[in-house]
């Protein structure tokens, strides 16, 4: 006899009250989680997995969602339950952890109060227990010092550490079941490896069941023992993992799975790899092509020797100086016409603040800067301007970066009247000629940009990036918010462009995959500085120092296989760049590995 399932979702439907009636955006999803079974539903932005998760908790406002079909927990019907009896469910049978802890945390309350609300609301302990209690439970998801941080705060945790606290009070009411909602999707490559195995630990040594919500099939691979692949609201595809990835039947599903750039795929491949392109609809898959760039002994367009970085950290009454957090130490290298350099670590290394500070958006406390003849420190405010012509940035989140007062075509066109290149007749030529550049229509110009989709966004900051004929970009983690196919879509037009236009990039990421495929030379940083750096195919193939080796074993693996394996990667969060006034950093040595590739001594 099949035993019964966990959870159990029949023919749910689910719609949003607009102004011409009901719009479905869930349409007949069936599905069940067995006990200590891991479930992943994959899909991209708009497909529908997080709204179905939301129906299951019943967390969408009343007044503008419509919830049709049966949801089950233990035979017990959910959506025939009163908003009190769910509150008694909620975070006590069923929990979930969300995308973003910062903001599903209470800023102003310690995580140690936070969590033992769980506990004395649900379990009926007292004050004493469930501190006892919310020790434990830090412990156990790995956080250090659990004693002393029980009275932190959200904003003393970094990113991977509130994650770990976020699953901590998801767990702390032993849950039949764990809804996770893209909990990795924001975190760095090694932090997104030790949440993925602490849920695998936990869900064994618990027997509990999970439900998986991602857009990264390599997560799934990694995570789930069944998968439920969900396409603009219909699941259109459901069944073991290894079938899916194995054998998936559905031309979404193919195309999901080929936009997965796989960690060595690029072994003998000489120049960067467009990613290959599915059509969702057919199926068919147009094969990537090598670019043609030959960046190698051209003289550089960007020379940055000894590059430092530092930011003052002030406290006390008359806010004295008593340290100096140092984001970059000492950085050197060179960048090609042609040419794609990465700078690859996680967060706080410094290698956003590297970008910035080539630019001069934020101000370099010392080293040497030469950017096509200029010599960029000493520069005033008018060469500045003028210098940034060659140099220009797209930025992580177009939303924010993107004026929402100014239409898309105002916004492409500003830095190209603001630099005086021509009328206004010439910019919106220009403007509908970079549209068209980044596959999409001048017809759209008129519209704002939250009329856009994520990608969409991301390619019109690309043409306002094009407007002033740059030779530099620094794409500073201009992909990793994308959903994969809408990723690897953008960088093949980063790739076609820069083949096209001559461009040099220096790419900012922490997604070892993606730059394995975009770049000619990779460098890494840790604590502020290069620690290794070398042709792409030599760091890939040979990586000497430490870091880089854990880098690339976090990165996860599109293969069911691999499943039962841990990485064994460290807990340890990323050491604080804060040092006290008057610290100077050791000088460091270099050892050179092959032509090159240079590795940090010691």
């Amino acid at each position: 006899m099949t035993p019964q399932p966990i959870l159990s979702v029949r023919n749910l439907t689910t719609s949003f009250r607009t102004d011409s009636g009901w719009k479905s955006v869930v349409r007949d999803v069936s599905f069940d989680v067995a006990a200590g079974e891991t479930l992943a539903i994959v899909g991209e932005s708009g497909s529908g997995k997080s709204v179905t998760s939301l129906s299951i908790m019943q967390l969408l406002a009343k007044n503008v969602s419509r919830i049709e079909g049966e949801v089950f927990l233990n035979g017990r019907d959910l959506l025939a339950l009163s908003e009190k009896e769910m509150r008694a469910v909620r975070g006590n049978e069923v929990s979930m952890i969300f995308q973003e802890p910062m903001t599903s945390l209470n800023p102003i309350f310690t995580i140690g109060r936070q969590i033992s609300e769980v506990l004395t609301r649900h379990k009926g302990m007292n004050q004493a227990q469930a501190r006892a209690e919310t020790i434990r439970m830090l412990e156990k998801v790995r956080i250090p010092n659990a004693g002393t941080r029980f009275d932190e705060y959200p904003h003393q945790f970094s990113g991977g550490m509130r994650q770990r606290v976020m699953i901590a009070m998801a767990l702390a009411s032993r849950p039949k079941l764990l809804i996770a909602d893209e909990p990795t999707t924001a975190l760095d490559v090694t932090i997104q490896g030790q949440i993925l195995d602490l849920i695998k630990t936990l869900q064994e040594e618990e027997g509990m069941s999970v439900l998986f919500i991602t857009h990264d099939m390599g997560v799934v691979a990694e995570i789930a023992d069944r998968t439920v692949v969900m396409f603009r609201g219909d699941a259109v595809e459901t069944g073991p993992t290894e079938e899916i990835f194995h054998r998936g039947r559905h031309p979404y599903t193919r195309a999901l799975l080929s936009a997965v750039p796989k960690l060595g795929s690029m072994e003998g491949q000489a120049q960067p790899l467009r990613f290959p392109v599915v059509d969702t609809v057919t199926g068919v898959t147009t094969e990537p092509q090598p670019t043609v760039t030959r960046p190698g002994h051209r003289q550089p367009i960007l020379e940055v020797r000894n590059l430092v970085t530092r930011f003052p950290v002030r406290s006390g009454l008359f806010s004295r100086q008593t340290g100096a957090i140092h984001a970059v130490e000492n950085v050197s290298f060179d960048l090609r016409q042609g040419e794609t350099l990465s700078l690859v670590g996680e967060s706080g290394c410094g290698k956003s603040t590297t970008g910035r500070s080539i630019m001069r958006l934020i101000e370099p406390t010392a080293g040497d800067i030469q950017l096509d003849g200029y010599k960029v420190n000493g520069l005033g405010t008018l060469e500045l301007q003028r210098m940034r012509k060659s140099i220009q940035m797209i930025f992580q989140d177009p939303f924010s970066s993107l004026n929402p007062r100014m239409s898309v075509g105002q916004a492409i066109s500003e830095p190209f009247l603001k630099h005086r290149l021509g009328n206004k007749a010439e910019a919106t030529e220009k403007t509908a000629y970079l549209l068209k550049r980044v596959g999409l229509s001048p017809d759209l110009m008129r519209r704002f940009p939250h009329e856009f989709s994520g990608g969409q966004r991301q390619r019109i900051a690309i043409a306002r990036a094009l407007s002033l004929d740059p030779k530099v970009i620094v794409a500073d983690e201009s992909v990793s918010a994308l959903d994969v196919s809408i990723k690897a879509q953008v960088c093949n037009l980063l790739l076609d462009l820069q083949e096209s236009l001559d461009l040099a990039f220096l790419f900012i990421s922490h997604d070892m995959a993606v730059v394995e495929r975009v770049s000619h030379r990779v460098a890494v940083m840790y604590l502020g500085e290069i620690v290794e750096i070398g042709p792409r195919a030599a760091v890939f193939g040979n990586p000497q120092h430490p870091y880089t080796k854990k880098l690339m074993a976090a990165v996860p693996v599109p293969d069911p296989a691999r499943r039962g394996i841990r990485r064994g990667i460290s807990d340890d969060e990323l050491k604080s760049p804060v040092r006290p006034v008057g610290y100077e950093p050791p000088v460091r040595q270099y050892r050179e590995v092959s032509a090159g590739h240079m590795v940090q001594v010691g």
